[in-house]
């Protein structure tokens, strides 16, 4: 305010609705203040200019000018505004069901639970919610629905009740994590592939973007749906600016960031992807599990974080693999290095917040598996100390 800025203060709202904002008022720009599915002692700053996301390079610029105090002087305003009724009566003009879809939703005392339990009646789902009172020091479980000891309640509440399925959100409701109806979970990479199947035969040869960590399920699928699978790098921001500049209908990530781009301007609001989830199965009576009929059934292992001493010795040591792997085998290169070893693959990539190297396999059978993984994993420790 100290800089002349005009300040539109929304209060308390999950991620998907100060995206939200963006669109429907008169602003250039906008700040999420928000811990997301971090520990309840973090917070920070999802900082957009216009509609994009701002990160890498520019984020830097504005810690060091932050830093050197280097700030315009003006008269600024703070007006604060509801937003709410907007977000609902856009939500119930975008999504209709065609029946009241059973469904379990765990707000993990997040920000979701600002606007999920209403929402979903408004829709008129058949929904059991859990855990939506919003208590940031998360007394339930922590909210990371990626997390299999983290969805263990909703698992449990699917499977109780018989629902048709399960969804959850992270802190700040930007990532959804998916169970069907056995409790089985459907990670972000496959539903993806449910939401590429229902929208690219709209939209003949679009594109989908996806991160390196996905399975190879999913290009495989984007392709017999009459897409254009494009492989890119791990992180909400990098995949929502190659969204935009491609024009592709559709994105995700194996975190449950998913970008829905037709008929929506292709930013993660979990919520919407959720209530999005549901319109489809709706239209049938078909269970959840059906809608990955068909798709090939690889063996992968979650993904696993080894452990570097500094930053330094991570980036050292990928950049070691990078250079080996190319010389020695087919990859793909755009993060870290993707080895293709025909029947499965191998990642190795830096992680972009921690002293920590990623990687993850997956094959056509496990013993495959378990080669590619020794391989692998082997070589990283010939580059570098590493912990595993």
């Amino acid at each position: 305010v100290s800089t002349g800025m005009k300040v539109v203060d929304l209060g308390a709202v999950p991620t998907g609705m100060q995206y939200f904002s963006l669109y429907q008022l008169d602003v250039q720009g906008g700040v999420m203040i928000t811990g997301s599915h971090n520990p309840p002692e973090f917070n920070g700053f999802k900082i957009s200019l216009g509609t994009a996301p701002v990160y890498g390079e520019e984020i830097q610029k504005i810690r060091q000018l932050i830093e050197a105090d280097d700030f315009e002087q003006g008269k600024g305003s703070v007006e604060k505004y509801d937003l709410y009724p907007e977000y609902y009566q856009d939500m119930t003009d975008r999504i209709k069901l065609a029946r009241p879809v059973k469904v379990v939703v765990d707000c993990g005392n997040g920000a979701g639970s600002l606007v999920a339990c209403e929402l979903f009646k408004r829709l008129g789902a058949d929904a059991t919610m859990l855990f939506c009172e919003p208590d940031g020091s998360f007394p339930n479980h922590h909210p990371d629905p990626t997390v299999v000891d983290y969805i263990q309640d909703l698992i449990r509440k699917v499977r109780e009740t018989g629902a048709e399925l399960g969804i959850g959100y992270d802190g700040d409701a930007d990532r959804i994590g998916v169970v069907d109806e056995n409790g089985e979970i459907i990670f972000g990479d496959k539903l993806v592939l449910i939401f590429a199947r229902e929208i690219l035969p709209n939209y003949p040869g679009g594109q989908v973007v996806f991160d390196v960590k996905c399975s190879q399920a999913l290009p495989e699928e984007i392709r017999k749906s009459g897409g254009q699978p494009l492989m890119w790098k791990t992180g909400h921001s990098l995949l929502k600016n190659k969204i935009k500049e491609t024009g592709a209908p559709l994105g995700g990530e194996m975190s449950g960031h998913i970008f829905i781009n037709d008929k929506f301007p292709g930013y993660d609001d979990a919520v919407y992807v959720s209530a999005r989830l549901l319109e489809i199965i709706s239209q049938s009576d078909k269970k959840i599990s059906a809608y990955l009929d068909g798709v090939t059934p690889y063996h992968s292992t979650p993904e696993i974080r080894v452990e570097c001493a500094s930053d330094q010795d991570k980036f050292e040591i990928t950049r070691k693999a990078v250079a080996y792997f190319k010389e020695n085998y087919e990859v793909i290169d755009v993060d870290g290095v993707r080895i293709q070893f025909g029947d499965g693959w191998g990642l190795v990539r830096a992680s972009n917040t921690q002293p920590v190297i990623v990687v993850r396999f997956e094959a056509q059978t496990p013993e495959r598996l378990a080669e590619i993984q020794s391989l692998v994993v082997g070589k990283l420790k010939e580059f570098g100390e590493v912990k595993i």
